[in-house]
């Protein structure tokens, strides 16, 4: 055997000696790191890593929050579009179901989440704003939760009575929340405007405009918006038929979506609609892919986004074919976590990296005492119930008031 390692060695020095030669013939990236440790200095990624990287003065940051379908699902939650801007503004279009998760693994403090404008009023568009408003609060907004929506063509069916039955529908959870934690964030507050006024504007601040206009969408309520900032301009078109508002006031935009629904065959095989029910859901209701097309071809967008379609590998395909047989511009068929960052000059597309074991970030804030006088008892029939744990609890309280310097008692 001693032999063998003998001939081993010996080839092993040869192929060395070989390759050392011929390092002068690679490329001279190849060359210049031949023999070099691996680097430990960061360099640029193709990827987005939350909190890993500045945003720049004149940048927007555009994150998929949710981009899939009524149907829940743990790929895609439903409609969700957050938008940064370089001077640390921030706001949320629509929040559908499941995108407070995607919300909360971007690792943004909740006190800069507190602005919210709703396209529309179906679920798959607000069915979050519970998630976002109560555990928003717990996770250290310390301020009200601020929405902006539509009226409806009656007031039952606007956005001021949808948050205010939202509020009552909570009141068991806020009233157990009493006098427990910081109370600041639970308050919610809406601003309602007409969904009829043609590119009115909805909110002015901080150098920030933001307009809506009517949107074509299952009832009269639904709205386009566009956020213009810094000479930049980003659209999110909610749901809706193709309309001459979108064609009008998102003409130029840097950043477009617009809703591209499943294709009628998907609808067919996927969903077990029927073929009549495929035509008028996927057509008349939403947006087909082909009319999603012409669409962008007439308003030329620096970056057309397409959402509202499950992103699969046996799906995107066939939308992207029909959506190609009438545009064929800058395009992102849009999926959960994909992140854009525009510039004058660029757009640059990528996906984030996130984690999935993520804890609410640092307060912006020292968080306020909570009021102890405001908590509501037990009545004498459920707090006759408990048991008494007192002994096992007590060194609980007295590592924690002198690792704290603080002086709590146990309730009685």
């Amino acid at each position: 055997m001693p032999k063998y390692g003998f001939w081993i060695a010996i080839l092993l020095a040869v192929a060395l000696g070989y390759a050392l030669a011929h390092v002068a013939d690679l490329p001279p990236s190849f060359a210049e790191d031949a023999g070099k440790l691996s680097p430990v200095q960061p360099r640029a990624r193709d990827f987005y890593a939350p909190n890993s990287e500045a945003l720049g003065a004149n940048e927007m940051r555009i994150v998929a929050c949710g981009t899939g379908m009524p149907t829940a699902r743990p790929k895609q939650a439903a409609s969700c579009w957050l938008v940064e801007l370089g001077n640390g503004e921030k706001f949320i279009f629509d929040i559908g179901t499941g995108s407070a998760e995607r919300i909360a693994a971007l690792q943004i403090p909740y006190n800069y989440l507190d602005k919210v404008f709703l396209s529309h009023l179906h679920t798959d568009h607000f069915g979050d704003i519970m998630a976002l408003f109560v555990g928003g609060a717990l996770m250290g907004r310390q301020m009200p939760l601020r929405v902006w929506g539509p009226s409806g063509d009656t007031p039952e069916r606007g956005t001021k009575q949808a948050i205010e039955h939202i509020r009552k529908a909570l009141t068991w959870d806020l009233d157990g929340r009493k006098g427990i934690t910081d109370p600041r964030g639970y308050h919610i507050a809406a601003t309602e405007f007409d969904y009829k006024a043609v590119n009115q504007v909805v909110y002015q601040e901080n150098g920030v405009t933001i307009r809506s206009w009517p949107a074509i969408h299952a009832l009269d309520g639904p709205v386009s918006f566009s956020l213009e900032w810094n000479g930049l301009k980003f659209v999110f078109g909610g749901d809706t038929y193709p309309n001459k508002w979108y064609d009008q006031y998102a003409k130029d935009a840097d950043f477009a979506i617009h809703e591209c629904f499943v294709t009628v065959p998907q609808m067919v095989e996927k969903f077990r609609f029927t073929p009549q029910s495929a035509l008028a859901v996927g057509t008349q209701i939403h947006t087909a892919p082909e009319a999603f097309g012409k669409v962008m071809s007439r308003i030329k967008p620096r970056m057309a986004v397409a959402y509202h379609f499950f992103n699969d590998f046996d799906t995107s395909g066939d939308i992207l074919k029909r959506i190609r047989t009438t545009y064929d511009g800058p395009l992102s068929l849009s999926t959960d976590y994909m992140v854009w960052n525009v510039t004058q000059n660029e757009i640059r597309t990528r996906m984030a990296i996130t984690d999935e074991d993520v804890w609410p970030p640092p307060a912006t804030e020292k968080p306020q005492l909570p009021d102890a006088s405001q908590r509501i008892p037990y009545s004498d029939f459920v707090g006759g119930g408990k048991l008494d744990v007192h002994e096992v609890l007590q060194p609980i309280y007295d590592e924690t008031n002198k690792k704290y310097g603080i002086n709590e008692k146990q309730d009685e």
